[in-house]
């Protein structure tokens, strides 16, 4: 069965969650990190899955779709980022750290794949 809603793709559903989490997450972190690391993180967290949502919609077109998917991927390598740094900066525990690297790495190389192969993904005259 083709993938009929971008809502349907396990790298959309992985990235929704990683922003879920770091949005729970940074609510322990200090109220000095507020305009820094807490925003800048849920920033770039909430953008994977906004601009995957984007990348969607413009897959008449290679180019457009590889260009927001590219935007997607830079977006979750600055939140992979933010895990660092919450980590060095002692606001998240070593395990929480692997498990959201993990995650983020994971959406990291779907993206990539999807960049590398778009064609399974855009829409065709008849579709």
């Amino acid at each position: 069965m083709a993938v009929r809603n971008v809502k349907e793709l396990i790298v959309y559903k992985k990235s929704y969650e990683q922003a879920m989490r770091i949005f729970e997450i940074s609510k322990r972190f200090p109220t000095e990190e507020r305009y820094a690391l807490t925003s800048q993180g849920r920033r770039s967290s909430r953008s994977v899955p906004m601009n995957l949502r984007e990348a969607w919609a413009k897959r008449r077109y290679a180019a457009h779709f590889v260009s927001k998917l590219t935007d997607c991927d830079g977006e979750n390598a600055e939140t992979d980022t933010s895990w660092d740094s919450a980590r060095d900066c002692g606001y998240i525990t070593t395990e929480e750290h692997a498990e959201m690297t993990t995650l983020n790495h994971e959406i990291g190389k779907m993206l990539g794949s999807m960049i590398r192969n778009p064609e399974k993904f855009l829409l065709t005259p008849d579709s």
